[in-house]
């Protein structure tokens, strides 16, 4: 018997023997979970009589039954608080799950917490059977009220997008540095960049390239939601956060630092080397130069970044943090240490002979990504205080999900599977089926395993993928890193405002094993009704948003 303090007293010989029937008959291996659930959501005193007895396992085997039926559909599961509150909530999302080690020591178990991640031991991420509902609270409802975009193609929404549709390459030959004996020559390089009227020029001179796009892309947003300098005066300015993250941060600033540290010694380190290298200069910098004083942070998850900020900042809407979260990402990693940091990674393509064609997710001739750069920023709003404000509203944000691979540092896994399992988390916080998204901007960085990776994904989770169509941004653009998430979450909302999507350009020769109708070299029109955008990164990290159009 546990102690008198334990969360869980327990009596009774057939408890085993009755969970074990239950599995069996649905041939669910899951009977570690479904004992801590039992366990912790029951109790049994030796004072009932055994007509009680009898009644309470008549009574709780059928609730066990039901329970076991709901996961086998793959729904969450949600234990309801019991009266002494008892144990932490539990949630199953497909994968197996056991209770805190605190449930399970009481029950006689010790799991082991392996890190395997071969297919054959985990349980693929199911669908959700059925959606639960949307939002409908508009303080919780999240709308994007503005969006700011410093491109290869400009720093002008419309023009951007414009560019896509027509489906130009902005992939060129690097000239910002000499790349002549490097094995990689081209990237989706910025040229003509003015900050004029967004950065003052002594500071525009001093800044990493990497924070300069973050100011104008940042202030740009602002100013398309009507949220100027004038305007924010009049507003509380603590309920306005930034969360603009970068994968890299200042690489030119670091490696200047570095290169100064070794040519010259320490002395000659430039004061505004740590400073303009570190990774949350540009949330904070756009704070100190707007005044707002909401949260304020930066997140860095490699290529999943922008997606990351977007999933936080509308969190701390929907807790009440904020009122309007400015969101995205940032980055400038076109130079010697970025460009040769990724080359002795073997990812980038080397087709020096052709850059525009480089970049070609699932094409069969695909020989790896192509560097670019830029800042993708949104304003994300509550919907009460949008429409209190009369915003011009572009979008919804329906919700997001992230996970991890937890497999390898630079490799996806073969299976798809940390990456389903985002998308599975996207769709239930978001209140959406599967049946309901008709587009995906994929991730799609022309690499020979995560381009069929993220297929394999999308297909486990959309069983019918015959009316969604998938586009890959980054076949004109290159891959945007820590800006990528942002450039395409713009790409989304525009491709729901104009009714069309742009091409993936470079489709040859498609893979076999792709199905699913990547929008090849032409741009297409189409309805969409729901949107996922996937940005997945180094380490393992996924992450997943879903966008639609704005329906009051």
């Amino acid at each position: 018997m546990p102690s008198s303090g334990s969360l869980i007293e327990i009596e009774g010989s057939n408890i085993i023997e009755d969970i074990n029937e239950i599995m069996s008959s649905l041939r669910v291996n899951c009977i570690p979970f479904f004992l801590s659930l039992y366990l912790s959501t029951i109790t049994i005193h030796d004072s009932q009589n055994s007509h009680q007895q009898k009644r309470q396992k008549q009574e709780d085997s059928g609730r066990m039954a039901s329970i076991a039926t709901t996961c086998s559909s793959g729904l969450i599961l949600r234990r309801k608080e019991s009266t002494t509150n008892a144990g932490s909530m539990l949630q199953f999302n497909g994968l197996r799950a056991i209770e805190s080690n605190q449930i399970a020591a009481s029950s006689g178990f010790n799991p082991s917490w392996s890190a395997s991640t071969s297919a054959s031991k985990s349980r693929p991420i199911k669908a959700m059977a059925s959606a639960p509902k949307r939002e409908t609270d508009p303080k919780k409802r999240v709308v994007i009220t503005g969006m700011g975009v410093v491109s290869v193609f400009g720093n002008d929404v419309d023009t951007f997008y414009d560019k896509l549709l027509e489906g130009q390459s902005g992939i060129t030959i690097i000239d910002r540095f000499d790349s002549s004996t490097f094995t990689t020559r081209f990237a989706g390089q910025i040229r003509d960049f003015s900050s004029v009227g967004y950065i003052d020029g002594k500071n525009d001179r001093r800044l990493d390239d990497c924070w300069r796009y973050c100011l104008v892309a940042g202030k740009k947003a602002l100013e398309d939601a009507n949220l100027g300098p004038e305007i924010l005066k009049s507003m509380d300015k603590t309920k306005i956060g930034v969360l603009v993250g970068s994968g890299m941060g200042g690489l030119s600033a670091f490696s200047t630092g570095v290169e100064s540290l070794i040519q010259k010694g320490f002395k000659k380190i430039s004061p505004f080397f740590i400073p303009y290298s570190i990774t949350n200069m540009g949330s904070a910098l756009l704070a100190i130069d707007t005044g707002l004083m909401g949260p304020n942070y930066s997140i860095s998850t490699a290529c999943a970044t922008a997606n990351y900020c977007f999933f936080s900042a509308a969190n701390h809407i929907r807790r009440g943090d904020a009122d309007i979260m400015v969101a995205g990402g940032t980055e400038a990693a076109i130079n010697a240490t970025g460009v040769g940091g990724f080359i002795a990674c073997r990812a980038l393509s080397q087709r020096n002979d052709e850059p525009h064609r480089a970049s070609r997710p699932w094409d069969q001739n695909r020989d790896g990504f192509v560097i670019g750069e830029g800042s993708g920023v949104l304003i994300m709003e509550s919907l009460e205080h949008a429409t209190k404000r009369g915003a011009n509203i572009l979008g919804e944000y329906l919700g997001g999900g992230i996970t991890c691979d937890a497999h390898h540092m630079t490799d996806p896994r073969k299976d798809g599977l940390g990456v389903s399992s985002c998308i599975t988390k996207c769709l239930e916080d978001s209140g959406v089926s599967p049946e309901e998204v008709n587009y995906v901007n994929c991730h799609a960085t022309s690499t020979l395993a995560g381009d069929l990776a993220e297929v394999n994904a999308i297909k486990k989770v959309f069983k019918d993928t015959s009316e969604i169509k998938m586009n890959g941004t980054k076949s004109m653009i290159g891959h945007g890193l820590g800006a990528a998430g942002g450039l395409e979450a713009i790409a989304c909302i525009k491709a729901i405002n104009t009714g069309w999507l742009h091409p993936t350009i470079n489709q040859d020769n498609l893979e076999p094993l792709v199905d699913i109708d990547t929008v090849p070299n032409v741009k297409k029109q189409h309805e969409v009704n729901v949107a996922i955008s996937n940005s997945f990164g180094f380490g393992g990290h996924n992450s997943v948003v879903a966008f639609a159009p704005f329906k009051p």
